[in-house]
């Protein structure tokens, strides 16, 4: 996965795909140690979602798969986000934050499915 070759989405998507999957296990460890259902729910979270981010940058063939997977990684962001001011300081993120981030995960999730059928364009 040379830099010359490979778009910078690309490259973001398979960085943001091992820190969720590191997240997730950090997460998933204190979760068993300190207890926070909502942390437990976001390591959860991360861990599902890390595979999909390594996959659409290792395999990305078109540019419609990358941004879908952008949304996702959005929303994932504003909902685990969410989860984890609540189990930590007792506050949200903001005012419908997890809302907001759930509708995004699930529109990144019909953006991916709907990828499928869009042409391939990998060199940008």
């Amino acid at each position: 996965m040379g830099s010359a070759e490979t778009p910078l989405s690309s490259r973001l998507l398979v960085f943001a795909g091992g820190l969720c999957g590191a997240a997730g296990v950090a997460l998933s460890a204190m979760a068993a140690h300190k207890g926070g259902a909502f942390t437990g729910t976001a390591a959860n979270f991360l861990l599902m979602h890390a595979p999909a981010f390594l996959a659409a940058g290792l395999l990305g063939a078109n540019r419609f798969l990358r941004r879908s997977a952008l949304v996702l990684l959005a929303g994932l962001t504003l909902f685990c986000g969410d989860l984890l001011m609540r189990d930590f300081t007792g506050d949200r993120l903001f005012a419908f934050a997890a809302p907001t981030g759930g509708t995004l995960l699930i529109a990144g999730w019909l953006a991916m499915a709907a990828s499928a059928f869009a042409g391939s364009n990998r060199p940008s």
